[in-house]
Order: structure tokens, then sequence, then C-alpha cells
């Protein structure tokens, strides 16, 4: 048995890793970047943005434990198989997510681009290079934006790309549509932990209506080779019958 339910991954189009870091090293990464953005989780009085950008390009301290993590690399290892996935230097862009304030309109249903582009750009094509990572840096309840998934999206996106690669504003209607009918399931969880998403799984930020921000870090996990129906990986089994 590995870190994941692999055959979950495959039917679902995403799959939760448990406590991929101690708690103490998320929440030291959260502490990081309060100081990065210059505000304080004890002062709502300076949450006035819905969305704060902050980033870690360093993968120094805690960061560097989070992205390194022998549990996340494993977990991939069995999703892209062993040598199908490129490591990580660092996390990355890391929305937060502030309550109290409107809602930014961010939330359309979506996957990111994953493919890259001869003028230096990313779209989303049926041949995708990059699957999707979310990891936990504060406590995510059902009120506290979690990422919204369509579970089994996957395939919906899978038929919807198949010869195609379209703009990602082109694509999000499209694979909004073919989506629809999917049960929903919420990236909620403790500091530390991750989700990892087939690059066709169909998601959406979601309105917070908690107390606290909801800091989680989200970038591609590059692979070493574009995702194919015929491969031998959970990646390419989850939408061999897509089409």
């Amino acid at each position: 048995m590995g870190v994941i339910d692999a055959d979950r991954f495959i039917a679902d189009g995403f799959v939760k890793l448990e406590g991929a870091v101690p708690r103490e090293v998320g929440d030291a990464a959260r502490e990081a970047l309060w100081r990065q953005i210059g505000l304080s989780p004890h002062d709502p009085s300076g949450w006035k943005e819905p969305v704060v950008w902050a980033s870690d390009m360093t993968g120094e301290g805690p960061f560097g434990e989070i992205i390194r993590s022998p549990r996340l690399a494993e977990a991939l290892d069995e999703i892209c198989g062993s040598g199908g996935w490129r490591p990580r230097d660092a996390l990355g862009m890391i929305p937060i997510r502030f309550p109290r304030v409107p809602s930014a309109d961010d939330r359309g249903w979506h996957i990111d681009a994953n493919t890259a582009m001869p003028d230096g750009g990313y779209a989303c094509s049926g041949r995708p290079e990059t699957m999707l990572l979310l990891i936990l840096l504060s406590d995510v309840g059902p009120d506290d934006a979690p990422t919204r998934i369509r579970v089994g999206s996957h395939r919906d996106a899978a038929a919807v790309l198949e010869g195609r690669t379209l703009d990602p504003f082109e694509a999000g209607p499209l694979l909004d549509e073919a989506s629809a009918h999917r049960p929903l399931a919420y990236a909620t969880g403790r500091p530390g932990d991750m989700y990892l998403l087939h690059p066709f799984t169909v998601h959406a930020a979601d309105e917070h209506r908690g107390d606290e921000p909801r800091f989680m870090s989200q970038g591609p996990i590059f692979l070493t080779e574009p995702v194919s129906p015929e491969g031998d990986n959970a990646l390419a089994r989850a939408i061999a019958n897509a089409a």
C-alpha cells in the first residue's frame, strides 16, 4: 500500500495526501507569509482585500521542508511513475483569501493551463505537461474558501480537449458545461495536508464564509512527458476511457 490511494485518484481525478509534512512546518510557513505581506493575524482591520498574493521563490526554511517532503515525492511517483515528474525548488505563488470583505470575482470553473506554447505562454490541451498541487498552510474548513473540485470531471475535460488546444478563458465555459453534473468535493484539511489534482480535473475557488484567512499554495508539477491515454501511469489510466 502506498501513501495514496491511486485507484481513488484514477476514479475521482484527485487525491488528498494527509500530513505530507508535520503541522508545525505548515504553521511556520504561514507565519513567514504573514511577515511577507506585512499584515497581522491578530488585526483584522488590515484585511481589506479579498485576495492577497504571496510567494515562495527560494525554497528556504519551512518552504523547502514542504516542497521536498518525502511523502509528496512518493505520492508523485505513484501517480506519475518513477522519473515521470520534475522536482520543484519552491512553492511558487500563494493566494491568501481573507474573510469579512466582498469576494473576488475569480471563482469560475476551469482547469489550469497545462501545455507550453511556442510564444512562451501556456494553454489547455489534450496532452497536458503539468498536474496541479495544492498545499494547505492553514486550517481550512467548509466555510474557509476551500477549493471546490468536481469529482470525476477529468474525464469530461479529456473528452472536450481531445485533439484540441484552447486558451484557458476559451476552455473554461466548455469545461464548466461538460462537468456541471459532477458531484462536489472540497479541499479542506490542516496545515501540511496536500491535494494532487489530475491536469484535467475541473475546479474553482470558493467564497470565504469563515473567520480566519486561508493560506494555500497552488502550483504546477511539471511532467517529464505529456499525458497520453496510451500511457501506463495513473495519470494516463484516469482518462483512458474518457472519449
